[in-house]
């Protein structure tokens, strides 16, 4: 996509070149974006799962998002059990460094078993 962008402005790059750029500024760029959302992100957050299928075999995504479509954090297991809500909502918790307002789940019994046992009262 950068290569069409320059070429349209007459700017003739190979790919090779978008590949050195993307390696030399795309960590400082990523950590730029990171560090301007780290306290501005949503105060409601919603916790779902989903079934992959990763080589054929079924594995869960379990994921957090901000009300504005920020992902907060993703998990993906082999297994579906209580734990992986857990360790989800403590990752959420060691990297957001508060609870948030409201959190909104699909209502699954091991998503109310981590939010009790995590961040109980809220």
């Amino acid at each position: 996509m950068v290569q069409d962008l320059l070429a349209a402005r007459g700017i003739v790059v190979s790919h090779q070149t978008v590949r050195l750029w993307a390696e030399k500024f795309g960590r400082t760029f990523a950590n730029e974006i990171h560090r301007r959302s780290s306290g501005r992100l949503g105060d409601k957050w919603h916790l779902d799962e989903a079934i992959v299928s990763i080589r054929g075999k079924k594995h869960w995504l379990w994921r957090a998002v901000d009300q504005d479509g920020f992902v907060l954090e993703v998990l993906v297991q082999s297994r579906r059990n209580a734990k992986a809500p857990k360790r989800l909502m403590r990752k959420l918790l060691k990297g957001q460094g508060r609870s948030p307002r409201v959190k909104i789940t699909d209502k699954l019994r091991s998503c109310g078993v981590a939010k009790r046992e995590i961040m109980p009262g809220g």
